[in-house]
Parts: structure tokens; sequence; C-alpha cells
């Protein structure tokens, strides 16, 4: 109630009813019909267990998301903020024209971002801002990583503010093409993962949905939240087969890495299952595994005398090795300096990563984190070809990488970043990088030479990759408006160009 006595439209959580509290009206049937076609759950264990404690802190709401008063609301937008979706056009309307003014300030969102903003007029204290993928059959491995990581920055921003509560409306509209029931999955399975690994301080999430939308949730939530032991086994053979990894975070068969629990056993040196199999129950160690004498083979290592598919074999294990660190730091320091993003597609429908040499501070950062994180960030990239840009656009001697550490990256990763890398664009080179970039790909790294392309301007640039694929940083617009102007001469680059530059 306000102080004139008038009814508030605003909307108190702590009054909802919890996933905990609402009945399953459905249960008896649905335990009846999945019995039959259901094994043992000892056998087959759920991968989303019965948690009383955890379903107390979900809430199913039918509204608007901009009436909820809770720490944070998550509004769902595009990369510029100014989506006019009716959960953006309805935050807008009760916060006031003070967010508009505040989300000019954010110089827009990147697709699988959070941004916050306070919360001006409404009820809740802050606004989460997020930008959903555009779903596209050929693209679905990134919408589903992008729709992942918009659910998993959300939640990560509210447990660093120490936030009580969050409601998240359906992030990815199907404005956006994308699937509801598909990207719901994504939503659950992301909250749930992140509530059980680091979601003690949360004490609610609140799912505001729609009348068109409430179905598909109120079907889904017992997948992911199952209020009873019965449930959770009725819910069991309806769990889609891809479930992510224990973040929830997609995972593409084809480039999912087999860790075994004691590096080097069996499991992960075996190709054939028969005889191999048998001698597994014998033991792990080197006779088991008919390996011969060990030292004798890290000798042949040292000599160079090993096979090449041995090195290969060897090669991988050492990848796989940074691949799992990389996974299990914590990286968000690096993160946070966007000297690596993903962006559109070339010319020929390759996708393009963005490295800013400007934004890497080699002599104050672990660029050994730096290494990991580009590990973590590229292995889904390079399953498929793809090209790079990279901007050397107004460095300094701060931001050069040493020709040590590129080496020692390139013998790091995996064959797959060198065969499917199809082009490396240098941006803005200047004499010295054209020396030390030669020398590199000359004498140090072979098969490079080809690929690496020094382009002086951004025109040519655009030659190769439309402006629209590509996402470049203001100051490098700026430098080559500023450098090479009399090239600009078409009208219609120039307007494109502006409009890149605004926030």
């Amino acid at each position: 109630m306000d102080p004139l006595g008038a009814r508030s439209q605003f909307v108190e959580v702590q009054t909802l009813s919890t996933w905990e509290r609402q009945p399953d009206p459905e249960g008896e049937e649905t335990e009846k019909e999945y019995t039959d076609s259901l094994v043992s759950q000892e056998a087959f264990p759920s991968p989303f267990p019965y948690r009383e404690d955890i379903n107390r802190k979900i809430v199913l709401y039918n509204g608007d998301v901009a009436l909820l008063n809770c720490t944070a609301i998550v509004n769902t937008s595009n990369e510029t903020l100014t989506d006019k979706n009716p959960i953006s056009e309805s935050i807008l309307l009760h916060a006031g024209p003070e967010l508009r003014d505040e989300l000019l300030k954010l110089n827009g969102c990147r697709t699988g971002e959070a941004k916050m903003t306070k919360g001006f007029n409404l009820a809740a204290r802050f606004i989460i801002h997020t930008v959903g993928p555009k779903y596209k059959a050929k693209y679905r491995t990134a919408a589903e990583s992008s729709l992942y990581s918009c659910y998993r920055n959300v939640m990560q921003l509210a447990k660093e503010q120490a936030m009580a509560s969050v409601a998240f409306c359906v992030v990815s509209t199907t404005r956006r093409g994308y699937a509801l029931e598909d990207a719901t999955h994504i939503a659950f399975r992301t909250v749930r993962r992140f509530l059980e690994n680091h979601g003690k301080s949360i004490e609610m999430v609140v799912f505001a949905v729609t009348d068109m939308e409430e179905p598909t949730y109120r079907k889904l939530l017992p997948l992911y939240y199952p209020r009873s032991e019965e449930e959770e086994r009725a819910s069991l053979p309806l769990i889609p087969a891809d479930i992510g990894n224990s973040e929830g975070e997609p995972v593409v068969p084809e480039r999912q890495i087999r860790i075994a629990e004691k590096p080097g056993s069996l499991e992960d040196d075996c190709e054939e299952e028969t005889l191999d199999s048998d001698l597994g129950q014998v033991g792990n160690h080197a006779f088991a595994r008919m390996e011969g004498d060990v030292d004798k083979q890290r000798k042949l290592i040292l000599q160079g005398q090993l096979s090449d598919a041995t090195i290969h074999k060897q090669h991988q294990r050492n990848y796989n090795r940074w691949l799992c660190r990389a996974r299990a730091e914590d990286l968000s320091d690096i993160a946070a300096l966007k000297a690596l993003y993903q962006t559109g597609v070339d010319m020929c429908g390759r996708t393009v990563m963005v490295l800013v040499g400007r934004n890497i501070p080699v002599t104050l950062i672990d660029m050994e984190k730096a290494l990991l994180y580009f590990i973590h960030v590229m292995d889904h990239i390079t399953v498929k070809e793809y090209a790079m840009v990279y901007f050397h656009t107004l460095t300094g001697e701060h931001n050069h990488l040493d020709p040590e550490f590129l080496k020692k990256l390139y013998e790091i990763v995996d064959a797959k970043f060198k065969k499917n890398l199809r082009a490396f664009y240098f941006v803005h080179p200047s004499f010295r990088s054209k020396v030390s970039t030669w020398f590199f790909t000359r004498f140090s790294v072979s098969g490079m030479k080809e690929k690496v392309h020094h382009v002086e301007t951004l025109q040519q640039l655009f030659t190769c990759i439309l402006p629209e694929q590509i996402d470049i940083p203001p100051f490098v617009l700026e430098y080559d408006a500023r450098t090479h102007t009399c090239l600009y001469k078409v009208p219609q680059l120039m307007v494109h160009v502006r409009a890149k530059t605004k926030p």
C-alpha cells in the first residue's frame, strides 16, 4: 500500500508460492504411465535429483516481470539495448526516462553478456540486461552456447552483487527465432546447476512467464526441479540426452574431451575394445597395457624416434590437460579484458574471431591464464573452419606478445586449431610487427605464412568480412578514419562506420 492507501501495482515475491509448495495434479497419472518403461533409479540415477532446498528457491510466476519487487529483474534486449519487445517496453515504462539515459551509457551489450543498471522507479533495485541469440539451424551450437551464457552471466552477476532474489523473463524471444521449449531446457538446467554449485547466497529465482509460455515452463520444470522422489523417477525418461556439462553448458559430442580419473589408464589409451578391455581387468600398470618399458618410451621421445601416431597421441593428451585446467580455473579477470571475442562470419561463411592487441596488458597479467582462456574460448570454435582478425591498432610495448609465448601457444594447441584456421588478418601492422611476423611464420611455425594477411585499412578488411559481420572497437574505427580518410569516399561506408561508433 502506498501512503494514500491505494493498492500498489508491484508484487512482493515473498508472497508468491514456491515450486516446492505447488502440487502436481498429474503426478499419479505420470507415475503410472512411465513406471513400466523405467529401469530402477538405483541403476540409472537422475542427473537432477529431488532437492527440497533448491525447490524452495524456485518460483513460477505468470505476470509482468517489471512489477516484481525483488533485488533484480532481467531485461531481454538486442545488442544496442533498444529492442522494442513487450518485456523491454514494460520495464522502460515503469522504470521511467532515467533508465533510457542510463542504457545509452552502457555502450550496448554483446550477445550472451549481462550488464546491470539501477531499477529507478521499479520496485526492483536493479535491472540486469542481457542479449539472447538469434537462432539459425546452421549455427545451433553457437546459439545454445550464447543462451547458456545469458543465464549463467545473470546468475554470476547476482552472486557477485550479493543479490537475494532475481527474476527472469524468457530471455530468447520468439522474435529472435529460438524455439521456446529448446530455450527453456537450457534456462532450467543452467539455473539448476548454478544453484547447486554456487548459489548458496541466492534465496529466490523467479521465472516470469506469459499465458502462452506457462504451459511449456510448467511441463518442463519437474524434469529439472522434481518435487518428490516419485516425480524424479517419473521425469527421468523425459530428460533430454543433452544436459550439458557440470555447469549446464552445452557440450558438442564431436568435441567432447574424454578425461579419465587417472590419466594414462587403459580407458584413455586403448583404441580396441576386445583384447584391451580384457587386459584392463588385470591392472593399470605398463605391463597390463602392453606398453613395454615406460622408461624406454620416454627415452625414445627425447631422441625423437617415436612414430607420428604416438607423438600425436602424446600431444593430444597434453592439450586435453590444458583444456581441463582451462575449464576448471576462474578466468573471469582475463575475460574482463575483452581482448578475444566471437563476432559474425566472413564472405565464405566461416566464424570470425577478433583479437584486440591494445586490450592485452602483457606485463600486468598472468600470461599462463591468458593461454588457458584462449584455449577455453577457441576449443569449440576450431571444430570448423574459422578466421582470426587481430587489431594491432595503437598497441604499445606493454601489449606486444613475446615470440616464445606465441611459439609455446602454437605447440600446445590441438591440431584442429592449425588445420581449420583459414585466414589471419593482421590489421594496422607496423613495420616492426611485419618483420616479427615474417620471422615467426618462416622459422618458428610451419604452414602459417600463407594464411597471414597484412591489412592496412578497414576498407581492405571489408572486402573479406562485411562491416555488419564484425564488431570493431571504437578506437580502431576512429584511428582508421583519422589516418586513412582519403580512402573513405563511399558515403554508405562512412554512415556505417559512424553508426558502429555510437553507443
